[in-house]
């Protein structure tokens, strides 16, 4: 049907009639003004989409009406303008993709109907490790191991590049996903189709949000929903509430942009704006740079907000000039933004818009800071940094405690490096990584971190030997300008040399440490430190055996590195005493503001960005030399245990199946609250016991071959074997934590995926009974695929996180959800009964269906379908199914 706002289009420029857009500021609605930028974004999205189908406009008026109807609970659907993948989820969305173009082929459609609608990005950034470092040759090393562990993986990706269009591959070594998109993908406003509109973006990874600091709206989502999105499906979002964040002051010198963000995440916790945009304005933001800003939305994610939005303005602009895009574009992006009055000037009060609440932070009162030594949230001054991890020493386990007694606080252990002694004690470093996007994309600590190594060198500062030290940048950019500013030598002098390009050591992919080092903080039960320029710090997360781990700005990194410890008072103790016995602060070689601004300024330029990203593409030479096949359908290979054809769609016709009542069902699993999706699905190392493991020796694999679960996601056979597989998991109908249930026909105790096989093979339906925020965490779309495998048909909880329960409808699971005041301990369910779930035929969203129990009890709980288009799914038996037949027929 026709768009029932055509009437409101009309050119940029009348001299190019066949260029136009959706002019907002001819809806003549005083409403429009006061809306928060990023909901101005939403309500274009909805405008220019509108076909009274997916997009209505009743859904216009509930996004103009934000100020009322965001207390309301309402859905929106959004439909953004692109999608960013990286490789961990990228695979099994690419394998989705191969899956649906042979159902395709089967029901007697073209099966090159399957190909992203939405423009999608796949960048390569997860699989590199830093099993190398310190030496010159470590980048090389570390890329040809990452291809011998990948080159499976590597193929299969390449082949989707060719195969499908509107799919775009950023090859293995580019950089990481987050800062390429800021230097180079992101288009701030979308020239397409005849339209211009704003760009906008949803990814497959939580720190998507970086790309909000540029004035780009996006966050991440799970990948399901991210597959939807590519073959042009909205997504289906309540209406959030938007926390105005106002920066007033100037920082002081010696604060850097991670002293900032560690600030905002630890206030912004506090606060509390799960499931909200935060959205920043006030003058305090006309005095930080893009990259600040983007580094402030990265860890998003850490506050807990949806999106982190900071508006466009003319340092957005300067920006996009800066690095080396297309300066006609540049201005015609300029042109749009203020035509549609989405161009910010901070500087002026009467732009500020109407917000839910308003929180503010005067940047003067930032003060140098790390966090952990377990969380992003828990902020420490770097003047606290000793007293309080000697405090976490001896208090009790938990976020901030290790227990350790008081009389071993001060033990040390011996240990022979390379033919050397040295010493550990608690609170020594042994990781320091310069790593991920959070940081490496900001020149200014970047630049900070190589003045700081230059004058630590002149001063005769040394790292010692056995601390893993390692530079991962973002982007090759930050190379060719750490080289061309003269610093990199001095870097690599204190052990930081380029490892890679990814994200490395931020998400775990740290490497091993010596063997004596491991062997000396085993023997001395020794709490060991990790120090990363990262965004998360979690307990096991960057290595196994740093219990510590602190969030810190690059150039602190180095300066802990060279300290050897973390129990170090910067200003009462020096880092280090050269060879002519002068004891050397850190204050001494701290570089100013005005020195880093001065090199930034005459490094940091458009041709730099231009020639990294003109030949992003082709560079790499192993992926160039990649033999991939050329067919449209994918040739699967029944010997990988890497890519497999899973079987989400055997059996599949172009009609429809009416849906039918759950009868008898057993109950697989019983949890209680805030069971997340690395619960369902985790991401991290095989157990041998597992299996995942007994399936992948029996296809020959040694346990050193196995792998993660992250790296098998193209891999069904392991992944539902991986599904409820956590080791901590704790089901109710088990006395101890692990991945195993009662199957209750025979009473025997078994892992959850040889019990589920025994209620299929029975023809046994199950479902899951769960509390609170079941499926809280990362956007796994596994978490839902898994259960699907599993035979699970319906979950029964009390609420749901956002993304799970909207990847459970994607794979055609229902999430069911107890009646307010309602859940199993008020209702007496044990789990133990069997279940039926009443499915009627006239379905509505958000409709109660009757449960009758084999114990004769009936109750009502509320099916959480929210939308009409989310009812659709479900008759086709999901949202992939839904796009197949749409495809075929």
């Amino acid at each position: 049907m026709t768009n029932p706002f055509v009437q409101i289009v009309e050119p940029l420029d009348p001299k190019q009639p066949l260029k136009k857009f959706f002019n907002l500021s001819k809806l003549e609605d005083v409403r429009y003004a006061h809306l928060p930028f990023s909901i101005r974004i939403l309500l274009e999205a909805a405008i220019r989409n509108c076909d009274e189908f997916l997009v209505k406009k009743g859904d216009v008026e509930n996004i103009l009406n934000w100020k009322v109807m965001q207390h309301k609970n309402v859905e929106v659907p959004f439909k953004p303008a692109r999608v960013i993948l990286q490789d961990f989820t990228g695979v099994p969305a690419v394998v989705d993709f191969a899956a649906m173009r042979d159902a395709v082929k089967k029901l007697g459609g073209d099966p090159e109907k399957i190909n992203p609608i939405c423009p999608a990005d796949l960048v390569i950034d997860h699989s590199i490790q830093v099993d190398f470092n310190r030496q010159p040759d470590s980048l090389q090393k570390n890329q040809e191991l990452e291809f011998e562990r990948n080159k499976e993986r590597f193929e299969f990706l390449k082949w989707g590049s060719q195969a499908f269009k509107n799919l775009r591959i950023i090859p293995p070594g580019s950089g990481i996903i987050h800062q390429v998109n800021l230097e180079y993908l992101a288009r701030v406003v979308m020239d397409q189709d005849g339209y211009y509109y704003p760009d906008s973006v949803v990814g497959t990874d939580s720190h998507t949000t970086m790309i909000d600091g540029l004035g780009v709206l996006g966050w991440g989502v799970g990948g399901i929903e991210a597959e939807a999105v590519m073959l042009g499906q909205p997504i289906s979002m309540v209406l959030p509430e938007v926390v105005g964040y106002k920066l007033v002051g100037n920082p002081q010198p010696l604060v850097t942009s991670t002293d900032i963000v560690l600030t905002i995440t630890k206030h912004l916790r506090q606060v509390g704006v799960v499931g909200k945009f935060v959205e920043f304005f006030g003058p305090g933001v006309a005095q930080l740079s893009i990259a600040d800003r983007a580094t402030i939305a990265n860890m998003c994610p850490e506050y807990g907000a949806t999106a982190a939005y900071f508006p466009v303005d003319d340092i957005s602009i300067g920006y996009l000039l800066q690095t080396g895009r297309d300066k006609e574009k540049v201005m015609c992006t300029k042109r749009y933004l203020e035509a549609v009055g989405m161009l910010r000037d901070f500087t002026n009060s009467s732009q500020d818009p109407d917000f839910t609440q308003v929180v503010e932070l005067d940047l003067h009162t930032v003060v140098p800071c790390c966090s952990g030594p377990k969380r992003p949230q828990d902020k420490v001054a770097v003047s606290d940094m000793k007293k309080d991890f000697e405090t976490c020493l001896g208090a009790k386990q938990g976020f901030k405690g290790f227990q350790i007694a008081p009389d071993r606080h001060n033990s040390i252990v011996k240990f022979n490096f390379e033919g050397h002694d040295f010493e550990l004690a608690h609170g020594s470093v042994v990781i320091a990584a310069i790593t991920s996007c959070t940081n490496t994309s900001n020149p200014s600590v970047m630049l900070g971190a190589g003045l700081l190594a230059k004058k630590a060198v002149e001063a005769g500062l040394t790292v010692k030997p056995y601390i893993k030290t390692s530079l991962s940048p973002g982007s090759g950019v930050v190379t060719y300008y750490l080289r061309e500013s003269g610093v990199m030598r001095y870097l690599s002098q204190l052990g930081f040399d380029v490892v890679g390009y990814g994200c490395m050591t931020c998400i775990g992919n740290s490497g091993p440490l010596p063997e004596s080092v491991v062997e000396a903080i085993t023997q001395g039960d020794l709490v060991a430190v990790g120090v990363l320029s990262g965004n998360r710090n979690f307990e096991g997360r960057v290595h196994p055996n740093t219990r510590a781990n602190y969030l810190a700005s690059p150039p602190l990194v180095i300066a802990y590195a060279i300290a050897g410890t973390i129990r170090i008072d910067f200003e009462k103790e020096p880092l280090g005493i050269n060879a002519s016995g002068k004891k050397i602060f850190l204050k001494d070689i701290w570089p100013t503001r005005n020195e880093i601004q001065a090199v930034e300024r005459q490094f940091v330029i458009p041709g730099m960005f231009k020639e990294v990203y003109e030949k992003i593409e082709t560079v790499n030479k192993a992926w160039n030399a990649l033999d991939a096949p050329s067919d449209k359908l994918y040739s699967w290979n029944p010997k990988s245990t890497y890519i497999k054809s899973p079987p989400f769609f055997d059996g599949l016709t172009l009609a429809l199946q009416t849906p039918k009542t759950i009868e008898g069902a057993y109950v697989l699993l019983s949890f209680g609250d805030s069971v997340t999706t690395d619960h369902i699905s985790p991401a991290g190392n095989i157990a041998r016991n597992s299996p995942a493991a007994r399936y992948l020796t029996s296809r020959g694999l040694t346990p050193r071959e196995f792998n993660s679960y992250g790296s098998r996601r193209g891999n069904d056979a392991v992944m539902a074997r991986g599904t409820f597989a956590n080791i901590r998991l704790v089901n109710k109908f088990i006395d101890k934590q692990g991945p195993q249930t009662i199957h209750f026909p025979s009473g025997e105790t078994l892992d959850v995926f040889d019990a589920a096989e025994r209620y299929k093979q029975a023809g046994h339906p199950l479902i899951v009974l769960a509390g609170k925020e079941y499926g809280a965490g990362s956007s796994r779309d596994w978490a839902a695929k898994g259960p699907f495998l599993l035979g699970v048909k319906a979950v029964l909880a009390e609420s749901y996180e956002r993304i799970h329960r909207s990847n459970l409808v994607g794979m055609g699971v229902i999430p069911l959800q107890y009646l307010p005041g309602e859940d199993a301990a008020t209702l007496g369910l044990t789990g133990r009964e069997r279940y039926t779930i009443i499915i009627p035929e006239n379905l509505k969203p958000q409709m109660n269906v009757q449960i009758k129990l084999d114990t004769g009890k009936t109750f009502n709980a509320i099916m959480r379908f929210d939308t009409d288009v989310e009812l659709t799914y479900f008759h086709n038996g999901g949202i992939l199914n839904y796009m197949i037949r749409k495809m075929a027929s």
